[in-house]
């Protein structure tokens, strides 16, 4: 024994990798339990050993002891058949219309193919889930007349044709819709779209997901606002529960994966991701060599989720409880995926031989079994009651977010031609054979005469008032009502006045303050408006202090569930960093991604929710479209409402930062997405406009919009600080929000040559420039136009084209930026702090020349006013290019243009002026 004035000896433990220094206070009594270890191994063997071992560590964690968590488990269901609870539903008949649906799924997409459509879908994924789902739809999903509000499902997009095949059965779609399907411009009557696209079925579907790794992402950050509308005081949402099918190949998405800490860190436990272990992916194994439910199981138990394996049917439990000495679990644990995929694919002798066989004890436990029993041997993702077990285990875990692995067969019930093969996916016709033995296996009451024509086999539906219909109907009534279903129910907010937007409109006076600043100063206005105040949500991702929203932390805090369990270091400080339970900044990290997720949620709260909420992301603009638009375009889909904001914009007015933060690209990509508003605001009183607009747009309502606008705004601030002048007393308002606006007219223009010049955000001021340029140094007049959406005037113009082509006779009008040019002068000279593409976007409807400047190729690391000097559209670029454009008209005399190139040391970087110095954040 240790006495008291020796210290105790130390033992460096490893556990998982990690050493801990742990002070022995009783040597003696350790080696006694070392040595009762001992004698139970040799007496019991590893077996015994291990299940004691592992009853202890589920002891220690019952005591709250502090030990690290095992990070795999054996591959085997993680509820034991005792603790399965009672199935509450009626088997034999959910089974019944589970049949119709998987027919009538598989007939959807078969049907598609009918000469002259053709036009492709999936039929293995459905089948392998088929049995998820119908569990969720009779058991769990809340419908939106629950009076918690309803869950929220993501459903996987392959999986779509079930989803369809149900709403059919349920009365929902007709059999003219489900022959609609991927034809929803071209069908009588419309069509349906191949997967869950809110856009284009408004009222169906909620959430779109068939772009790998957005679904896992935007569950999360789904389940997490739901947690902040609840703790806001916006929503009750405490009975509301997100789920998320997603695919064992789908979670090789980097999307997939990276955000499931956030869930764990917040304790989501309002949140299920259920994932289809197929074990296969669109062109093959998911880990052939490995064991893909394994490695999900240590990734998400080790990032802190709760871990329900569903591995095994019910079929299996005899099996294991004969497994006294671990050889069938030994075979389960280390056969690889790649096998388990190929017995599935041929029949009860192969597995006979080549999985039990490999054992003399497994192959005895089998020998009363027949090749059919052991073929019926199911996976548990087929077995109604062990997904129901693991579904119940879910809703009933707090603290965690549950994830549940599920082994499935892909193609299930198709038959040889389908299930399990690796080509599965891409399979989408039945052969006449085909078609007879999928009927015959799920014992459906359709002659051979109905299948003589192998292009338009039938659907089928048992009618209206049949047991299992009636059963189907009141199994959702119960829970609420139908499943998935988007409505829009939220009414028109109550907007500002226009005295919130004064500020930007007396301009900066003599102080310099960037457009950064000027939108953060109607937002700090906003949150003080009574009525639409507690509804701005602004979402940063870690540059809060960069544009100047580092004022909102003490007043309106940081969001988190937790509270703030800490002292901040700057707590003494006016501008504390301070988090609360109740806080209205979303601050997400260093994670665009994740929080284009957030975005998604909260911009789509008027619909989830029928609450809208006013998202104010705001970012590094170069880390925007060009990082996420993939998420940006799935916003689109789901008809997401909200401001996005591209700070520290331009190829040129961040440059200090060089080749990497250089955004002259970003208005080009989101002039790829239809539902973005774009605009490239100078001043502060245009933002005011733009930003009052949009809220009318997307949450007044109007005539024709009574639910508002399925838009977004896309504005681009600087961070170049200049004065911001006072609003002209005779602004063209409309003009501004159109996209154009005479900004300053040319002083003097009798008897001289005259030009146009047109330009953008902190361009504008180099535009001025070169007015005054002209005029002073040649004797041009020109007038300076501030261009606030390029993108808005080519849309214009655009749609103007189509009418005409649609009906060339008919008055359609004319482009808007024809229309304000048409009376103009000289050549039209544009530039901006952006690709010359940008600019070029209205070049085909500008009457007369036109030349547009713009800063293409990567960016770099100098000052502003060299980078400028550089990419060639400064003040004094714009006054060479507008001289050659005139010379080249014949108005001006030849060689002024070169006399000015030389006069202004075009070639030289150094000699550039235009914008203040500096360049960083």
């Amino acid at each position: 024994m240790t006495t008291v004035n020796e210290p105790a000896p130390k033992m460096t433990l490893i556990k998982d990798g990690i050493a801990a220094q742990l002070h022995d206070i009783d040597p003696e009594e350790t080696s006694e339990w070392l040595a009762s270890f001992d004698a139970m191994l040799e007496a019991g063997g590893s077996q015994r050993a291990r299940y004691l071992m592992l009853r202890m560590l589920d002891r220690a964690k019952q005591q709250h002891i502090a030990l690290p968590a095992l990070t795999t488990t054996d591959y085997i269901n993680t509820i034991p058949t005792e603790s399965e609870p009672f199935f509450p539903g009626d088997e034999a008949i959910e089974r019944r219309y589970r049949r119709f649906i998987r027919w009538n799924a598989a007939m959807l997409v078969h049907r598609a193919q009918r000469p002259g459509i053709g036009v492709g879908g999936h039929i293995s994924t459905y089948a392998s889930s088929a049995t998820l789902y119908e569990v969720g739809f009779n058991h769990f999903w809340r419908g939106k007349d629950h009076p918690g509000g309803g869950d929220q499902v993501f459903f996987q997009g392959h999986a779509s044709p079930g989803m369809y095949a149900r709403a059919f059965l349920e009365g929902r779609l007709s059999e003219n819709d489900l022959d609609g399907f991927r034809q929803e411009k071209s069908h009588p009557g419309g069509g349906i779209p191949s997967y869950p696209h809110p856009r284009l079925m408004p009222d169906f579907w909620e959430f779109p997901t068939v772009s790998m790794g957005l679904g896992p992402m935007n569950a999360i950050q789904q389940a997490r606002v739901n947690r902040f509308l609840h703790h806001r005081g916006i929503k009750d949402t405490s009975d509301q529960h997100v789920w998320a099918f997603l695919g064992d190949g789908e979670l090789d998405e980097v999307e997939s994966r990276g955000l499931i800490h956030i869930a764990a860190i917040d304790g989501l436990d309002n949140l299920t991701y259920v994932i289809n272990c197929n074990l296969q992916r669109l062109d093959g194994p998911v880990r052939g060599n490995g064991k893909i439910v394994q490695e999900l199981e240590a990734f998400f138990r080790g990032a802190g989720w709760n871990v329900i394996k569903v591995i095994w049917g019910r079929e299996w439990d005899r099996l294991l409880e004969k497994d006294k000495d671990g050889a069938l679990v030994h075979l389960m644990n280390t056969t690889a995926d790649g096998d388990f995929q190929t017995y599935r694919a041929n029949d009860g002798a192969y597995i006979r031989e080549h999985f039990f066989g490999r054992d003399p004890r497994t192959k005895q436990m089998v020998t009363d079994l027949s090749d059919e029993d052991i073929w019926r041997l199911r996976r548990g993702g087929h077995d109604y009651r062990k997904v129901y077990a693991a579904y119940n285990a879910a809703t009933q875990h707090t603290g965690q977010p549950t994830v549940i692995l599920v082994k499935t067969i892909k193609g299930f019930g198709l038959g040889p031609s389908f299930q399990g093969r690796n080509a599965t996916h891409q399979m989408k016709k039945m052969t006449s054979q085909n078609l007879h033995e999928f009927r015959d296996s799920l014992q459906l009451p359709i002659p051979d005469s109905q299948l003589e024509d192998v292009y338009r086999p039938p659907y089928f539906h048992p009618g209206q008032d049949s047991e299992e219909i009636q059963y189907m109907l009141d199994r959702r009534k119960r829970l609420g009502g139908f499943v998935p279903e988007r409505r829009v129910a939220a009414k028109p907010l109550v907007l500002p006045g226009d005295k919130v937007y004064d500020v930007l409109k007396k301009g900066s006076g003599k102080q310099e303050i960037a457009t950064t600043m000027a939108f953060v100063r109607l937002v700090r206005d906003l949150f003080k408006d009574p009525e639409i105040g507690n509804r701005v949500v602004p979402i940063i991702p870690d540059e809060a202090r960069t544009f100047g929203m580092d004022s909102f932390f003490p007043t309106q805090k940081i969001y988190n569930p937790s509270g703030q369990l800490y002292t901040a270091v700057d707590a003494q400080l006016m501008l504390a960093y301070r988090e609360s339970e109740q806080g209205m900044i979303l601050h997400e990290g260093i994670d665009e991604a994740g929080s284009v997720a957030t975005l998604t949620a909260v911009s789509t709260a008027y619909a989830t929710h029928g609450e809208p909420m006013i998202p104010m992301y705001i970012f590094y603009s170069m880390f925007g479209f060009q990082r996420t638009g993939d998420g940006m375009w799935a916003i689109g889909d789901q008809m997401g409402r909200g401001f996005v904001l591209g700070a520290t914009a331009g190829r040129t007015t961040l440059t200090g930062e060089g080749l990497q933060h250089g955004d002259g690209h970003s208005h080009l990509l989101a002039a790829t997405q239809p539902h973005f508003v774009s605009y490239d605001p100078a001043y502060g009183y245009e933002i005011a406009h733009i930003v009052k607009d949009g809220l009318r747009r997307m949450y007044g309502g109007s005539e024709e919009f009574p639910h508002g606008e399925n838009i977004m705004y896309y504005i681009t601030l600087y961070n170049e600080p200049y004065q911001q002048p006072k609003q002209p007393d005779d602004l063209d308002v409309d003009g501004l929000l159109k996209g154009i606006y005479k900004l300053s007219p040319a002083a003097e223009t009798e008897g001289k040559a005259r030009a146009q010049l047109l330009a953008s955000g902190v361009g504008v001021r180099w535009a001025l420039e070169a007015q005054q340029l002209l005029a002073q140094d040649w004797g041009v007049a020109a007038d300076v136009w501030s261009v606030t959406s390029w993108t808005e005037l080519s849309r214009d113009a655009e749609r103007v084209e189509r009418a005409r082509l649609l009906d060339p006779a008919a008055e359609v009008g004319v482009p808007y930026i024809s229309k304000v040019l048409a009376e103009t002068e000289g050549p039209v000279i544009a530039t901006s702090d952006w690709q010359r593409a940008i600019q070029n976007l209205i070049a085909p409807w500008v009457p007369g020349d036109f030349v547009a400047l713009g800063a293409d190729g990567f960016g770099f690391s100098d000052t502003r006013a060299a980078a400028r000097r550089h990419f060639l559209i400064d003040g004094p670029s714009m006054v060479v290019a507008t001289l050659s454009a005139l010379e080249r008209r014949g108005q001006y005399r030849a060689g002024a243009a070169a006399e000015a190139a030389e006069k202004y040391e075009l070639h030289d970087v150094r000699a550039g002026r235009s914008g203040s110095t500096g360049g960083d954040s």
